[in-house]
């Protein structure tokens, strides 16, 4: 069973085939990630307007690395949210025209959901990835983090879940964008924000750690506030100072300090609560997903702190791409989920699990 994958709903244009929901056999991926960093992040209408440019030549050209025509194609899937509106609408439109021309079965994927299925990829004759060499178990810890989710959900088993907890305001990721913003670090702010922290002190200063009243629900906008603040009165400046001026008041050293130490706590906030969840729920493996996955504080923290393995998925599939939405697709047509109307599928920019 070969399932088409596409993925729109932020700045990544991307398509993937997947094989029987563990083999990757074609994997395109074209971003507009260089137009939007000269904004200092997503700008919705240029990013609708890549994917039109771009969707059509990068499903081409996945089925040209999977050495696929469309009689090979058993189905297609499509992320219909969550993510921004120009961005989905565009993946849709295109899946449900792809679906009704090519007679083939249509499947809406929930991005956030696609994330976790990347883990299950194990094999690949493409070069240059480094894949996990066994599928999860179950039951299965999912922490889901990236620019526009933190969640940490319970899987019982395939579309048998639970969400124990997400964040009240900013993703992790945004916080690391706003933070690298203020220090005048490019965008997007997690690997910004970690290689500047290679150069800095993680101790050299405490922000705070939101206390929520949900056991296993996220807060960013106190540590993120707390780093403004201090900023602020490094520089000498009071609160109405136009925070993108404070950069340039200070030192190289001073960045690196607050990058270090923002990257720590932000990072301890979700390895605290995934490790409570560990212990209470005794699951039989643990997921990491999403575009921080890739972050090597987090991997540290997490290889200190949690008694067993984890095995990633491979950076590249960490951010936002085909192939995970090819392989929930894959199981989702296995385990004959409802199929979605060409004619009539919308988008849920909203979308939660």
């Amino acid at each position: 069973m070969k399932i088409l994958g596409i993925e729109s709903s932020c700045d990544e244009t991307a398509a993937a085939i997947v094989e029987d929901g563990y083999t990757l056999l074609g994997n395109a991926v074209a971003t507009s990630m260089d137009i939007h960093a000269q904004y200092g992040g997503v700008i919705p209408e240029i990013a609708a307007r890549s994917h039109i440019e771009s969707i059509i030549p990068v499903i081409k050209e996945a089925l040209e690395q999977a050495a696929c025509t469309w009689d090979d194609i058993d189905g297609i899937a499509v992320t219909y949210g969550a993510g921004l509106s120009g961005s989905l609408l565009v993946g849709v439109m295109t899946a449900r025209s792809l679906a009704i021309t090519k007679q083939k079965p249509l499947y809406a994927a929930n991005h956030v959901e696609g994330h976790v299925y990347a883990n299950f990829l194990t094999q690949t004759p493409l070069p240059g990835y480094t894949l996990p060499s066994n599928q999860p178990s179950f039951p299965l810890l999912a922490l889901i983090v990236s620019g526009g989710h933190s969640q940490l959900v319970l899987f019982r088993d395939h579309f048998d879940y639970t969400l124990l907890g997400q964040t009240h305001d900013d993703a992790i990721g945004e916080a690391f964008d706003k933070v690298a913003k203020v220090l005048g670090l490019p965008y997007p702010g997690g690997p910004s924000i970690g290689k500047k922290a290679l150069e800095g002190n993680p101790l050299a200063f405490t922000f705070p750690k939101a206390k929520m009243p949900g056991k296993y629900d996220f807060s960013f906008s106190g540590p993120k506030t707390a780093v403004l603040r201090t900023i602020q009165e490094l520089c000498g400046k009071p609160h109405d100072f136009p925070s993108f001026e404070l950069a340039g008041l200070l030192s190289e050293p001073q960045k690196a300090d607050i990058a270090a130490s923002f990257q720590r706590i932000a990072v301890e906030t979700v390895v605290d609560k995934t490790i409570l969840a560990y212990k209470e729920f005794q699951p039989a493996s643990v997921v990491i997903a999403g575009g921080v996955a890739a972050s090597p504080e987090l991997r540290k923290q997490l290889a200190d702190r949690l008694p067993c393995s984890i095995s990633y998925t491979d950076p590249k599939l960490c951010t936002d791409n085909g192939a995970m939405i090819a392989n929930l697709g894959c199981f989702m047509a296995k385990h004959q989920r409802p199929l979605a109307d060409p004619y009539t599928l919308g988008i849920e920019p909203n979308l939660s699990m």
